[in-house]
This record gives structure tokens, sequence and C-alpha cells, in this order.
């Protein structure tokens, strides 16, 4: 049985940083797209971050506008942990965060974004940004 657990998020100050990680475990993810989503209050769930494996030891990372250049996606340890470090968290970026992880490892970047895409999830870590 797959389950993705995520772990790290709280509450913080505008301009902090918080660090999410979420580990799969049930089968191997190495060669699939794992990915983080968000969910505020009232809306619909978005797309935030996700890595692609494209060969070798190589993956790419994609990343929605609003966040780009404040979080960063890695792939960690075995390859079955994906982790987002959140610097400049900001009061919009509150929200449940979900990690996500599919099984078809040909996603290609423009399928990357819809979470109808993703297999398996995680049960959200909320993240809260306010004074």
């Amino acid at each position: 049985q797959v389950q993705l657990v995520e772990s790290g998020g709280g509450l913080v100050r505008p301009g902090e940083s918080l660090r999410l990680s979420c580990t799969a475990s049930g089968r191997s993810f190495s060669n699939y797209p794992m990915g983080w989503f968000r969910q505020a209050p009232g809306k619909e769930r978005e797309f935030v971050a996700a890595t692609r494996w494209i060969g070798g030891a190589a993956y790419s990372k994609h990343y929605t506008d609003s966040v780009k250049g404040r979080f960063t996606i890695s792939r960690d340890g075995d390859k079955n942990t994906v982790s987002l470090q959140m610097n400049s968290l900001k009061p919009e970026d509150t929200a449940v965060y979900y990690c996500a992880a599919s099984s078809t490892r040909g996603l290609i970047v423009g399928q990357m974004w819809n979470p109808v895409n993703y297999d398996f999830w995680g049960q959200g870590t909320q993240v809260t940004v306010s004074w």
C-alpha cells in the first residue's frame, strides 16, 4: 500500500522560512514525478512545484510563477523523498500543502500542473504565514 507522509508545516511570520518534506513508502517513485500542491480556504487546489526524472541522476524542476525564486523543490535520499524549501514566505502562501506522486513516468511538463495526473496524495500539512 502506497503512503505519502508529509512533515514540516507550521506558523511563521512573513519573510521567514519553512521546509516541507514528504516520504513515500510502498513502492519506488525514483523515476516518477513528485510534487507539491496547496489549497487555501475557499479555493481550489493549485500546483506549487514538481520534479520529473529526466534520466540518470537528473531531475527537472517546475514551479508556479508566484513561488519562483522563493521556493526550491528537491528529491532526496533514495529519491522517494521530495522536499520543498520555502523562503521569504508571504501571507498569501497560507494553505494546506499536499505532497503528490504520479504513476505516469512520461508525464510531460504541460501535464505536471494538473492534480488529476497524480495518483497518490499525502494527508496535507498546514502552513500559516501571519503576524
